[in-house]
């Protein structure tokens, strides 16, 4: 008898902890931007109601979702940071499109457009679209011309994040990087569509730096800078499946440029398609480097170019602007870099180039069974600098 009276004390307690919202205020479920007030007319700002429907899943517990049904959506700059302390299953779901103020004096933090930071589990998802509308900013950008300037907002940005999952998202006319990856752990990005015009300036597709284990697979990138550019202080980075062009191509730096920077390390590059792009794949590294770091262990695989301007290139003397200083060699040191089953066309005659630092030339740079022929007029050629190269199986161009 006092057994279930304990018990039915127990559930009278929980009935009315329910009643008052006190155990129901940390529940599982899913938050819908409308009901927070969203309009998605592509007119309204709906900031504020994707703000409240983020604070509410972000304070709830267990599985939990951010949807985004059907409808354009105006944003400006946004921010959705944890840490989410009891969620183990973050879903933010957007079927709509996300669309970017024009306005740049509204980005003065320098955050970018929509950043994703200091969370666990997240999974962006959806098939939704990300529009910066970057061709109004495009005219402002000086960092082609000017070696200081001030970047333009990236459009998509995570920070501080571990397993993360970005899968079926679209991203178009960033102002600047389309998705910036800063300081992630264990990153995995599928099916992404990054669209912009092949003269739309630093509009990379994906940028990435200071990143532990990132898996991009599987995705078209067209745009007007590098499909992926990997930066300084990534490791264990593996790019399969990617469809790649217009563009720069797939790029290892710029590194070498600021005293900040560590070391780039288990890079591969595979089963990747690149068509008329300016650049193939490519490592490029700056002279006058203010510290010594070391690129190692780099593996670019079973790549197919079509009509690519450059199709595999080492660039230790990359300097973009007018003016550069070329007084001091590279301080990046290259080791293990590796180009195997690389086929296809090169639209300038210089197919390959292998351009080394010479106070610390390459070590360990391997080529085997390269295939490029030009697709115009002269006859396809390496270019070689401070390089000593091995390399097996068929290999044409033939190496200087």
């Amino acid at each position: 008898m006092v057994a279930m009276e304990m018990k039915l004390v127990y559930l009278c307690l929980c009935l009315y902890f329910v009643c008052h919202g006190i155990a129901g205020v940390r529940a599982s479920g899913t938050y819908n931007v409308r009901d927070f007030g969203a309009k998605g007319n592509g007119v309204t700002d709906d900031s504020q109601a994707f703000t409240a429907a983020w604070k509410k899943a972000c304070a709830s517990s267990g599985r939990t979702k951010v949807l985004v049904p059907a409808g354009t959506y105006f944003l400006n700059p946004i921010e959705f940071n944890g840490p989410c302390k009891d969620v183990n299953d973050l879903i933010f779901q957007i079927h709509g499109t996300l669309k970017a103020s024009t306005d740049l004096n509204k980005y003065a933090n320098g955050h970018g457009w929509v950043m994703f930071g200091w969370l666990d589990h997240l999974t962006l998802t959806g098939g939704g679209t990300f529009d910066a509308q970057g061709e109004v900013s495009w005219p402002f950008n000086n960092c082609p011309r000017q070696k200081h300037c001030n970047p333009l907002p990236s459009s998509l940005i995570f920070l501080y994040t571990n397993n993360t999952i970005v899968k079926d998202i679209t991203t178009v006319n960033s102002k600047f990087f389309h998705v910036a990856l800063l300081n992630n752990n264990n990153f995995k990005g599928s099916g992404i569509t990054i669209k912009a015009p092949a003269n739309s300036p630093n509009t990379d597709g994906i940028h990435l730096e200071g990143n532990y284990g990132v898996t991009l697979s599987n995705s078209h990138i067209g745009t007007g800078d590098d499909c992926v550019s990997i930066g300084q202080g990534n490791s264990f980075v593996t790019i399969s499946g990617i469809a790649c062009g217009p563009g720069h191509g797939i790029s290892i730096g710029s590194l070498g440029r600021y005293n900040f920077e560590k070391d780039v390390k288990n890079i591969i590059v595979r089963d990747t398609t690149i068509i008329n792009t300016v650049m193939g794949v490519r490592i490029k590294t700056w002279e006058n480097s203010p510290v010594q770091t070391t690129v190692q262990n780099v593996t670019f695989e079973n790549i197919i170019v079509k009509n690519v301007g450059n199709p595999i290139v080492v660039d230790q003397t990359y300097c973009p602007f007018p003016s550069c200083d070329h007084s001091k060699s590279s301080r990046v040191q290259l080791k293990d870099i590796n180009f195997k089953n690389i086929r296809g066309t090169s639209a300038y005659k210089e197919a390959v180039i292998l351009k080394c630092s010479q106070g610390l030339p390459c070590q360990g740079l391997k080529l085997e069974n390269i295939d490029l022929t030009s697709s115009g007029k002269d006859k396809a050629m390496s270019i070689c600098l401070n390089a000593r190269a091995q390399f097996s199986g068929k290999i044409n161009p033939q190496l200087c």
